[in-house]
C-alpha cells in the first residue's frame, strides 16, 4: 500500500513555512482534491467542476492569557511555482456538518454555518482512499470533541466503523492516541468507544438477570439424574394435561347444543337483512345515479357562470384599455406647445406611451390580437403617435432656429469695440429644458425623430457659437496690445543688447488663455448639455477643472454663472448606458454642432506667434493643461480641437526653429572665421528666455528645440573651423569654451542642456590637445621626433643594439639635444608667445598653458625614459631640470 501523504514530514515542514505562524501546532496536513459539488447529491464532480489539489491541515492555536486553544482548519494551494500559498481559513467551532457521499467514500463536504450565503454549495474533498479520508475525519472530530466539547452532525459514514477502524489502526486500545509504525498519531475519539459500549449493552441481558436464570435452571434441574428421565416425565404430565382438558369438554356439551341453536336463528336473520340491504342496495345506486346527474348539470352551470364573469371582467379591461380620454386627443392633435399647454402634452405622451405598451405583449395576452377592436385601436394609437411626433418635431425646429436667430439679431449677446462679452447661454439653455421632457416622450414614441432634431438644433446652435467666437476673438486681439518682438535671434545683425531689453508679450500669451478660459468649458457644457438634453445613452459628463472658471456677462465683471447647465433633474431614476454606437452617433452630432469654431482659435494661435515665436512655449503649455484635464468621453470634439491648437502651436514653434536654424547658416556663411560666432552668446540668451516661458507639459518642446538649433551650431562651427584650417583648433576652442562659459547656469538646471554641455565640453578638451601639440612641435620637434624614432625601435630591437642603427646613434642624440635643448627658456618663452599670439582671448591662455607645459612634461619624462634605457651613459636635463626651466619662464613672463 502506498505511503499516506499524512506521514510525509517534507509536507508538514511546508505547510508549517506557508502558514509563517508561531502561535499555532499542526496536528494533520495531508493532501486532497477539491470540487465544487452540492448538498445531497452523490454524483462525482462533473467535468464544469474540475479537481484542484489542495492541502489540509488541521491546527490548534497555543493557548494565551486570558484565552483557550482554538482549532482551526487551513486549506493550501500550490502557486505558480509550485510553493505552498494560504488559500482558505476555516475555524472548526463553526463546523456544523461533515457528509459523506453514498457512491464514493473517498469524497465528503463540511459545512459551516458562518458561510455568508448557505444557498452556494460547498466544496467537495474527494481523498486518496478510505484510509486517509478516516484519518483526516477522526482528527477533526477528535480535536472537536477534546477543545469544543462538541461534535459537528456526521451523515453518510457509520461511527461504529469508524471506532472499529480506528481500534484497528491502533496498538493499543487503552489510550485514547497511538503512533502507529507507519503513520501519525491516530485519535480514537472518546465519543466513539462510549457508543460502541451502549450499542453492545443493549443487545444482552444484564448481569442481574443472568444471575436470577442460572438460579431458576439449578434449582428446576435438581433432583433429575438422567435427561431420558426427564423427557419421560414431561409425556406422562402432557398427556395428563390432554385427558383432563377432553373431559372438560365432553362435560359441557349442553352449553354447546344451546349454542348452536342461538347460531342458527342469527344467521336466518342475517339472511333476511342481506336481502332487505340488497333492495336498500339497489334502490340507492338509482339514487346516487339520479344525484350524480344532478351534479353534473350544476357543475356545467356553475363553470359557465364562472367563464361568464370573467369574461366581462376581462371585457371591462379591455374596455378600458381601448377608450381614448378625449383631452388627450385633443393635446395630441391640437399641436399647441407653448408653456401653458406643456403639462397637459407630457400627460398625453405619458397615457399615449402607456396605452401603446398595454396593446402589447406580454401586458397583452397574444389571443386578443387579432380581435377587431384591439387592431382598430392599435390603428388608432399608431395615427395619434405620428401626429403628435410630427407636430412637436416641427414645432421644436423652428423654435431652436427662432432662439438662435434672435440672439444673433442682438448685438449685445457678442463683444464689442472696448469690451470683451463672455457668452452667455443660460437663458437658451433654461427655455431649451423646458422641452427636455417632451424629447424623453418623443424618443420613447419614435426614436428616428430625434435625428432630424439634434442636427436642427446642432446647426441653429452652430451659428451662434460660431459667431460668439469670431466676435470674441477679433476683440481679443484687437484689444491686447504688444509689439512685435523680433525673430532674428540668431543673426549677426541682431546685438545682445535688443534680446536683452525685449519687451514684454506676456499678454500675447494671457490672450490665448483666456480664449481658452473662456470658451473651452462652454464648448464642455455645450457638450453635455447637448447629449442629455437630446437624449444620448451615456454616461454623466464633467466640466474640466481648469482655471478661470465660468461666468456671465462680461470678463470684467466676471460673475460666477451657478446656472444648473444640465437636465438630470428630468428623471433622475435613469442611469446612463455606456453604447459605443450611441457615443460614436454623439461625436458625430457634436462634430456638427462645433464644428468650424476652431478656426478662430488658430487665428489667435497665429496672430500669438507672429507677435513673438517664444509665446508658443508657454500657449503649448496652457494647451497641454487644459487637455490632461478633459476626461470626459462625450466632449471628443473639445479634445480633438485642443490637440489640434497643440499640434498647430508646436508647427508655429517649429517654423520658428526652423527659422532660428537657417538664420543662424545665412548669417554665419561671409563672417571671417576669427574669434567667437555670434550664435554662441545669443543662443544662451534664447536659452533663458525660453525656459522663462515653460509651464506645464512644454519641456518636450523647449527641448526638442534645443536640440535642433544646438546640432546646427554646432554643425555649422564645425564648417566655418574647416574653411579655415590653419586656425580651426582655435576656432573650436575658443567657440566650445564660450559655449559652456554661457550655459553653465542653465545647464547646471537643465537636463537636456547637460548633454551638449558635456559635448562642447569634450570637443573643447580634443581641440586644446590639438593645439598645444603643434606648439609643442613648432618648438621642438626633432626632439619628439627622435623619441618616437626610439620608441618604435623598442619593439623590435633590444636597447643595447639601438645606438648602432642607422640615425639613433650616441651622435645623433647629442646633435637633437643640442638643437632642442640649448637655450631652452628662450624656447619655452617663444612657445608660451606662440601660443598668446594664436588666441583671440586672453582668459584662454593661463588654463592652455597649463595643458601645454603638462603635456611638454609627460612627453619629455617618457622621452628621458627611453634615454636612459638606451643611452645609459649619455647626459641628459632631468624632468625637475625641465620643470624648473618651465617656472622660470612662468615668472620671468
Amino acid at each position: 500500500m502506498a505511503k499516506s501523504s499524512a506521514d510525509d514530514k517534507e509536507l508538514r515542514i511546508a505547510c508549517e513555512a506557508a502558514m509563517e505562524g508561531g502561535n499555532q501546532k499542526i496536528a494533520l496536513s495531508i493532501r486532497a482534491l477539491k470540487s465544487r459539488g452540492f448538498w445531497g447529491k452523490s454524483a462525482r464532480p462533473s467535468r464544469h467542476h474540475m479537481s484542484k489539489p489542495r492541502v489540509i491541515v488541521v491546527t490548534t492555536t497555543y493557548p494565551s492569557k486570558g484565552r483557550s486553544s482554538q482549532p482551526l482548519l487551513h486549506v493550501l494551494k500550490y502557486s505558480s511555482g509550485g510553493v505552498l500559498e494560504p488559500a482558505k481559513l476555516y475555524k472548526l467551532k463553526h463546523l456544523s456538518k461533515v457528509e459523506v457521499l453514498q457512491n464514493d467514500a473517498t469524497i465528503f463536504t463540511m459545512g459551516f454555518d458562518n458561510l455568508r450565503s448557505q444557498s452556494v454549495a460547498p466544496p467537495q474533498w474527494t481523498m486518496r482512499d478510505i484510509d486517509d479520508r478516516n484519518r483526516l475525519l477522526l482528527c477533526i472530530l477528535n480535536t472537536c470533541k477534546e477543545i469544543l466539547g462538541r461534535l459537528p452532525k456526521v451523515v453518510g459514514i457509520d461511527i461504529v466503523e469508524l471506532a472499529l477502524w480506528a481500534k484497528e489502526n491502533t496498538p493499543t486500545a487503552s489510550t485514547t492516541q497511538v503512533t502507529p509504525q507507519d503513520g501519525p498519531s491516530v485519535y480514537v475519539p472518546a465519543f466513539i468507544e462510549d457508543d460502541s459500549k451502549v450499542t453492545v449493552e443493549k443487545d444482552l441481558v444484564s448481569q442481574a438477570e443472568e444471575e436470577d436464570m442460572e438460579a431458576l435452571l439449578g434449582t428446576y434441574v435438581m433432583g433429575i439424574g438422567e435427561a431420558e428421565a426427564f423427557s419421560e416425565r414431561l409425556k406422562r404430565e402432557l398427556l395428563a394435561l390432554e385427558a383432563a382438558n377432553v373431559h372438560a369438554l365432553l362435560e359441557s356439551e349442553p352449553l354447546i347444543e344451546e349454542v348452536l341453536q342461538g347460531l342458527d336463528v342469527a344467521i336466518s336473520r342475517v339472511d333476511d337483512m342481506d336481502e332487505w340491504l340488497s333492495i336498500f342496495n339497489l334502490k340507492l345506486r338509482h339514487m346516487r345515479e339520479d344525484i350524480s346527474s344532478i351534479e353534473s348539470r350544476n357543475n356545467g352551470l356553475e363553470t359557465q357562470s364562472v367563464n361568464a364573469k370573467s369574461l366581462v371582467e376581462e371585457l371591462d379591461k379591455l374596455l378600458k384599455r381601448l377608450r381614448v380620454p378625449k383631452e388627450h386627443v385633443a393635446s395630441l392633435t391640437g399641436g399647441s406647445f407653448d408653456d401653458a399647454h406643456m403639462i397637459k402634452n407630457i400627460d398625453a405622451c405619458e397615457w399615449l406611451s402607456s396605452a401603446t405598451r398595454a396593446l402589447e405583449a406580454p401586458s397583452l395576452d397574444p389571443c386578443y390580437g387579432n380581435m377587431r377592436a384591439v387592431t382598430e385601436k392599435c390603428s388608432e394609437l399608431e395615427n395619434l403617435k405620428t401626429t403628435f411626433v410630427r407636430l412637436a418635431s416641427e414645432f421644436l425646429r423652428n423654435y431652436f432656429s427662432s432662439l438662435v436667430d434672435f440672439m444673433i439679431s442682438d448685438k449685445s449677446y457678442f463683444s464689442q469695440r472696448g469690451q470683451l462679452k463672455r457668452p452667455d447661454h443660460a437663458d437658451l439653455r433654461y427655455k431649451c429644458r423646458t422641452y427636455a421632457r417632451l424629447l424623453l416622450h418623443l424618443k420613447s414614441l419614435d426614436k428616428n425623430c430625434l435625428g432630424p432634431l439634434r442636427k436642427a438644433y446642432c446647426l441653429s446652435l452652430n451659428l451662434l457659437l460660431r459667431r460668439e467666437a469670431r466676435e470674441f476673438a477679433n476683440e481679443l486681439r484687437a484689444s491686447t496690445k504688444a509689439s512685435r518682438n523680433p525673430t532674428i535671434w540668431l543673426e549677426s545683425s541682431f546685438s545682445s543688447s535688443q534680446a536683452a531689453n525685449n519687451v514684454d508679450t506676456s499678454n500675447v500669451s494671457d490672450a490665448y488663455s483666456k480664449m481658452l478660459t473662456i470658451f473651452i468649458p462652454l464648448l464642455v457644457d455645450e457638450s453635455s448639455f447637448f447629449a442629455h438634453f437630446m437624449c444620448f445613452e451615456v454616461p454623466t459628463l464633467v466640466t474640466p477643472n481648469v482655471p478661470g472658471g465660468k461666468g456671465n456677462g462680461s470678463i470684467e465683471n466676471n460673475v460666477n454663472d451657478d446656472e444648473d447647465l444640465g437636465i438630470m433633474d428630468i428623471d433622475e431614476n435613469d442611469e446612463p448606458v455606456s453604447n459605443t454606437m450611441e457615443l460614436d452617433s454623439l461625436n458625430e452630432a457634436l462634430q456638427e454642432l462645433l464644428d468650424g469654431i476652431q478656426e478662430d482659435f488658430y487665428a489667435v494661435v497665429d496672430w500669438a506667434s507672429k507677435i513673438d515665436p517664444l509665446r508658443c512655449i508657454s500657449m503649448h503649455g496652457i494647451t497641454e493643461r487644459y487637455i490632461s484635464g478633459q476626461k470626459a468621453d462625450a466632449a471628443g470634439f473639445v479634445r480633438r480641437l485642443l490637440d489640434d491648437l497643440g499640434a498647430r502651436i508646436s508647427m508655429q514653434f517649429g517654423k520658428f526653429v526652423d527659422e532660428a536654424c537657417h538664420q543662424l547658416e545665412r548669417s554665419e556663411r561671409n563672417v571671417r572665421p576669427v574669434g567667437i560666432l555670434h550664435c554662441i552668446p545669443r543662443f544662451a540668451v534664447l536659452a533663458t528666455r525660453m525656459e522663462q516661458y515653460i509651464q506645464g507639459h512644454s519641456r518636450d518642446l523647449v527641448d526638442q528645440a534645443y536640440t535642433k538649433i544646438i546640432n546646427a551650431m554646432f554643425d555649422n562651427l564645425e564648417r566655418v573651423a574647416q574653411s579655415d584650417p590653419k586656425n580651426s583648433d582655435i576656432i573650436l576652442l575658443e567657440n566650445y569654451a564660450n559655449f559652456q562659459t554661457s550655459l553653465y547656469d542653465l545647464a547646471n538646471t537643465v537636463t537636456s542642456l547637460q548633454k551638449f554641455y558635456h559635448r562642447a565640453s569634450e570637443s573643447y578638451d580634443q581641440a586644446c590637445l590639438r593645439h598645444v601639440r603643434m606648439i609643442i612641435s613648432t618648438q621642438f620637434e626633432k626632439l619628439f621626433q627622435f623619441d618616437q624614432k626610439i620608441e618604435n625601435l623598442l619593439y623590435t630591437i633590444i636597447p643595447g643594439d639601438i645606438p648602432f642603427q642607422l640615425g639613433a646613434s650616441k651622435m645623433d642624440l647629442r646633435k637633437t639635444l643640442r638643437a632642442s635643448l640649448n637655450g631652452i627658456d628662450k624656447s619655452i618663452f617663444t612657445m608660451q608667445k606662440r601660443l598668446q599670439k594664436s588666441l583671440n582671448s586672453d582668459e584662454l591662455l593661463p588654463s592652455l598653458w597649463a595643458r601645454c607645459k603638462k603635456d611638454f612634461i609627460d612627453r619629455y619624462e617618457s622621452f628621458v625614459k627611453n634615454v636612459v634605457k638606451v643611452y645609459p651613459t649619455e647626459p641628459i636635463p632631468s624632468v625637475d631640470d625641465m620643470k624648473r626651466n618651465f617656472a622660470n619662464v612662468a615668472n620671468f613672463s
